[in-house]
């Protein structure tokens, strides 16, 4: 294999002609090290063959184990033979975790000495599949001012590798671990491609990390995140129902700030049973339940509760569908007292119904396991039993806070069974 920036060879000599694919020729040391059991070895039996044993899979593995707990005299052998070929081992199969463990474990002169071999080569490192790696691990190791030094090399660059599926994941972590004055021209970089990146599948992720880690910064690091912010609630409508954009809006919705998880659920509403029964949609919707405020939460029940002039409701459509279904479990999840009541009473005349349907069921079986006491309030044992029925289960079965014994009373259980969307699609 040869090394994808400066093209020599790290995994032994070849011989002529021999493409990517051959097997290498092994130095004896290294045949030895793969084939005898028997010998125990320790870094200094490998000196003069650690880079070869960083670029084999085996010896990579042994050379990593023993940088985690050797002395600091073996490990600057291991230092000093790598560096000469560090930026080869940066972007090699096996030797990118070699130069990983030195980030991770070196003292902070092999770790200084590491990055400036990366000085220069960051962007190419960022796009290449390991090379992204020690990218990374550089950047959660390095001191502050190397840390800037690094990803300053990527300014003019930002787009082209949030949209790429190595360098999105640099820029991530540059997002995380690097203080915003350094990073300011990433934020900037995103102005007026708000939309086009959280609807990327690389780009999606990247917002999200700007979301959450830049939205409390002060002075100029606010002046370049609040117009993304902006943007994003200008596209929600189209957010909420791209495959990618989605998870940006649940995003804003758990961690966001309470005006911006607000205006979030003001554009749901007026749309519920329309975004509820969407297959990326509902996901929001179930988002704006679980962490909108209270009185958006009740205006959102309310919505769905509601008697339209014919005399049906929103409620009895989502409970039968596919999706719209979980929007309903969640709000028996997260509401209490009056709203939960309500809610239970507006399904109960559509119970014997909801047992045609698969979704159906599932709503039965999750009413049963978070409103047991409420039910056992307003429904005859009798009628419990059938509900039971309905959704599959059988009398014994525990849900909720209690059992239902075959006498049809409620016994206290702690265990609790709960179920997920991903368990039925």
């Amino acid at each position: 294999m040869r090394d994808g920036l400066s093209g020599v060879p790290l995994h032994g000599k070849r011989s002529p002609g021999e493409n990517e694919m051959s097997q290498t020729i092994r130095s004896p040391l290294l045949e030895e090290f793969r084939n005898n059991k028997n010998r125990k070895f320790e870094l200094r039996d490998i000196v003069n063959h650690i880079v070869e044993f960083s670029g084999d899979q085996h010896g990579s593995r042994f050379i990593q184990q023993k940088l985690e707990t050797c002395m600091p005299d073996e490990k600057q052998l291991v230092f000093d033979e790598i560096m000469p070929h560090a930026l080869q081992l940066m972007t090699d199969v096996f030797g990118n975790y070699v130069i990983q463990k030195f980030f991770e474990y070196g003292n902070q002169t092999q770790k200084q000495m590491l990055a400036r071999q990366m000085e220069g080569h960051v962007l190419a490192l960022s796009l290449q599949m390991y090379g992204c790696r020690v990218v990374q691990k550089a950047l959660e190791h390095v001191l502050p001012d190397q840390q800037a030094s690094l990803i300053k090399e990527l300014d003019g660059n930002v787009l082209k590798c949030v949209k790429d599926q190595n360098g999105n994941h640099v820029i991530q972590k540059a997002l995380e671990r690097i203080q915003g004055e350094y990073i300011q021209f990433i934020i900037e970089a995103f102005h007026g491609q708000v939309y086009a990146l959280a609807t990327h599948p690389y780009g999606c992720r990247v917002i999200q990390r700007i979301f959450e880690h830049c939205g409390d910064e002060t002075g100029p690091q606010l002046t370049a995140y609040a117009p993304l912010i902006e943007e994003l609630h200008r596209y929600t409508i189209n957010l909420i129902q791209d495959q990618y954009g989605n998870y940006v809006i649940q995003h804003v919705l758990e961690r966001g700030k309470p005006a911006d998880k607000a205006m979030i659920t003001s554009k749901v509403r007026g749309q519920v049973l329309q975004m509820s029964k969407h297959k990326f949609a509902s996901n929001v919707v179930e988002k704006c339940v679980a962490f909108g405020s209270k009185l958006d939460r009740q205006l959102l029940i309310e919505e769905v509760i509601a008697v339209r002039s014919d005399g049906t409701s929103a409620l009895v459509a989502m409970m039968k569908d596919q999706f719209a279904n979980y929007v309903i479990q969640k709000m028996l999840d997260v509401v209490d007292g009056d709203q939960k009541e309500i809610l239970i009473m507006k399904i109960k005349p559509h119970l014997q119904s909801l047992k045609k349907y698969t979704y159906g069921k599932h709503l039965i079986t999750s009413m049963l396991n978070c409103c047991c006491n409420i039910i056992s309030q307003y429904f005859p044992s009798t009628e419990v039993e059938r509900m039971l029925q309905m959704s599959g289960q059988s009398t014994g079965f525990t849900y909720g806070m209690g059992m239902l014994d075959n006498n049809h009373m409620y016994n206290s259980n702690p265990q609790q069974h709960m179920y997920h969307q991903e368990d039925w699609m």
